[in-house]
């Protein structure tokens, strides 16, 4: 009778069991029967912005329904990321994520809003923009190891520029001082404007800034490049040398992703995958986000689950180390 028992308990678990892999199939399947909203958690007319309709306006066609861009600004993208935190698991919201929003906004915040390895289910990587370290263009150094020799030489006497405690320049800032072990000053200032302003004056010596923000200026004569912060030399702009170059396993990159809330069936996540990496993948697509300094990088669901965990453990690191407190 136990065996009985136990062959019939069995049977029902696996019936049930198979009923809820027959429901997930059949929702991945009518998926999406509606529009879809996509959260950029930045205002209109940004990189973010521009990346994130680029997105959206392509994958329109394949999912055979509109995918509108929801722009939802403010504490430093944590408005919108915990809006997309909190929808519904059912693929009809997601969320437009950046390193800034899902990974160093909690660090700073006096109470996170969200927790972005536990509340959100990665749907796939879009491009990655490695930082640049920018200086004046009457510093001496024009380059990395070169920096270094100078701020060894005489600690404490340079500055480097942020656009706050806790802002990404910062961190990358902080961790150049522990890779290298160098005495360099941070100045944090109230946005990029004024931090920018100064730089060009020679106020601050060098600064970290995402690539498309600088570039123009570069381009002009107003600052200079002193290197990269990807892992490798950028396809952007390739005769200049990454910082890794010099202080290896050195990264500090600007990414944006798409996530969905956690639990949206995997059936349904598969299917946004598939479907953005496609994009990507155009031709068209790649050429004008490499226009902006963006280099094209789609990723499977799980591996940008485990980049976004390693960007996590990294900052989480440094922003301790520099002393960043909520």
């Amino acid at each position: 009778m136990r065996n009985e028992s136990t062959r019939k308990g069995v049977l029902a678990v696996l019936t049930v069991v198979g009923l809820c892999l027959g429901a997930a199939a059949a929702q991945a399947q009518s998926y999406p029967n509606r529009p879809v909203r996509l959260i950029v958690p930045y205002p209109p007319g940004g990189p973010t912005d521009f990346v994130g309709r680029t997105i959206a306006q392509r994958l329109t066609e394949p999912l055979g329904q509109h995918v509108v861009v929801d722009n939802r600004p403010g504490a430093a993208a944590m408005i919108g990321t915990d809006l997309g935190a909190k929808a519904a698991p059912d693929g009809y919201t997601l969320t437009f994520g950046t390193g800034g929003g899902m990974v160093i906004a909690p660090l700073v915040a006096p109470k996170p809003l969200y927790n972005t390895t536990k509340d959100f289910a990665p749907v796939s990587l879009l491009v990655i923009s490695p930082q640049i370290i920018v200086a004046h263009p009457g510093f001496a150094p024009n380059t990395v190891k070169e920096l270094i020799a100078a701020a060894k030489a005489k600690p404490g006497a340079y500055n480097f520029a942020s656009v706050g405690v806790g802002s990404p320049n910062h961190l990358g800032g902080e961790l150049i001082k522990v890779m290298a072990n160098v005495d360099v000053v941070h100045v944090p200032y109230k946005g990029t404007s004024p931090a920018m302003t100064d730089l060009i004056a020679g106020q601050t010596q060098f600064m970290f800034s995402s690539m498309p923000s600088v570039l123009g200026l570069v381009k002009a004569g107003k600052l200079k490049i002193l290197a990269t912060g990807g892992m490798k030399r950028s396809p952007v702009i390739p005769d200049v040398p990454a910082v890794a170059e010099t202080i290896p396993g050195f990264e500090v990159v600007t990414w944006y992703g798409i996530a969905a809330p956690a639990k949206t069936p995997r059936a349904i996540v598969q299917k946004l995958n598939q479907e953005i990496v496609r994009v990507v993948a155009m031709p068209d697509v790649q050429k004008r986000f490499m226009e902006q300094g963006l280099e094209p990088r789609s990723s499977t669901p799980e591996e940008f689950g485990d980049f976004m965990q390693r960007e996590v453990e990294k900052w989480t690191s440094v922003a301790k180390r520099a002393g960043v407190t909520p």
